[in-house]
């Protein structure tokens, strides 16, 4: 084989059926350097259609990531490219403890476990999230990676575990990980999901369609957020930066934007007018508002721009990229 296919990526996405995994695998099926894709989730996800799939081999399977013999068929030794968006949602975490620590910790770690014995230092790309961190001293304090996480939450916990242990296998050489901790990503398409922040989607995704939605929690909140495209942009540089940029700890604060809900509902009301503002229905709900309360609302992201990351647009740009991929057609 020549060193061009050699260059080339077999990749594996878990989680591979939620949005963001369907995001990631339409734009990677256009990407010269990927050969194959793998796709998995707890059901067969679909293969994304896209206008140029650069001859990439797809496969797609559903399969229960806390088997052991299903990871150790999946994640063989050619597989060179990991992006592990499988897991429980931060609303669904904290309802039912037993299953996130199944899913987000265990499932993990018996999969980093088995790759640094069959796929010695391979590239492991892992999103965590902004909720790692907790409540910051005060509502400005720009959060930095050297922070220490005090999760509020058990989702944040559970996330900053497997950060802990794939930075320390990355350290020792085992792994090559990139981890990224990711804004809340708005606008999502498709149905609501077990994720606190899912509001921040439902407010303008189901009013845009003419349906209603509830807003949990008060307008004055703020919080850091990023559009589809940005994260998934992202996704693809972590994969592409040189191992020796990341001096320390292989964990970098994905860019985004601060906004409080009710600039986001006056975004809203600027696309939809007031047919759909009406649409959103406020009805507060404590176990939400205390989540989302515990996640920092500003995070420094020099670090990332020094690594080469985007940097995220306005809410009005994000909701135009919005309508531009998904529509606004109401049924």
């Amino acid at each position: 084989m020549g060193s061009h296919e050699e260059s080339k990526f077999n990749c594996i996405i878990t989680g591979a059926g939620g949005f963001v995994g369907q995001a990631l695998a339409s734009a990677l099926l256009a990407d010269p350097l990927i050969s194959k894709l793998t796709l998995t989730d707890v059901f067969k996800p679909d293969v994304p259609l896209t206008k140029s799939q650069s001859g990439v081999v797809t496969h797609s399977l559903d399969a229960d990531l806390t088997s052991r013999e299903t990871c150790q068929s999946l994640f063989t030794p050619d597989i060179n490219l990991i992006y592990l968006l499988h897991g429980i949602m931060s609303g669904a975490a904290e309802a039912n403890l037993e299953l996130g620590l199944k899913v987000n910790i265990d499932s993990t770690r018996q999969i980093l476990d088995i790759l640094r014995y069959t796929n010695p230092g391979v590239k492991v790309i892992y999103p965590s999230s902004l909720a790692v961190y907790g409540l910051p001293a005060t509502p400005t304090t720009k959060i930095t990676e050297l922070n220490a996480p005090v999760p509020g939450s058990s989702y944040g916990a559970q996330k900053h575990i497997c950060e802990t242990l794939l930075d320390d296998y990355s350290r020792r050489g085992l792994l090559d990980g990139r981890i990224c901790r990711l804004p809340t990503v708005t606008v999502r398409p498709g149905k609501p999901t077990g994720a606190a922040s899912s509001f921040a989607s439902g407010i303008f995704r189901e009013p845009l369609k003419g349906e209603k939605s509830i807003l949990p929690v008060s307008k004055d909140l703020e919080i850091w957020i990023c559009s589809p495209r940005t994260v998934v942009k992202n996704l693809i540089l972590a994969r592409d930066i040189p191992k020796e940029k990341f001096p320390g700890t292989r964990i970098v604060n994905i860019p985004g934007v601060t906004v409080t809900i009710r600039e986001m509902l006056d975004a809203l009301k600027a696309v939809g007018g007031d047919e759909a503002l009406k649409l959103v229905e406020e009805k507060r709900d404590d176990a939400t508002e205390k989540i989302v309360l515990s996640w920092p609302t500003r995070l420094e992201i020099s670090r990332a721009k020094a690594l080469g990351f985007a940097e995220d647009g306005t809410l009005t740009n994000t909701l135009k990229e919005y309508i531009d991929d998904y529509g606004t057609k109401r049924s």
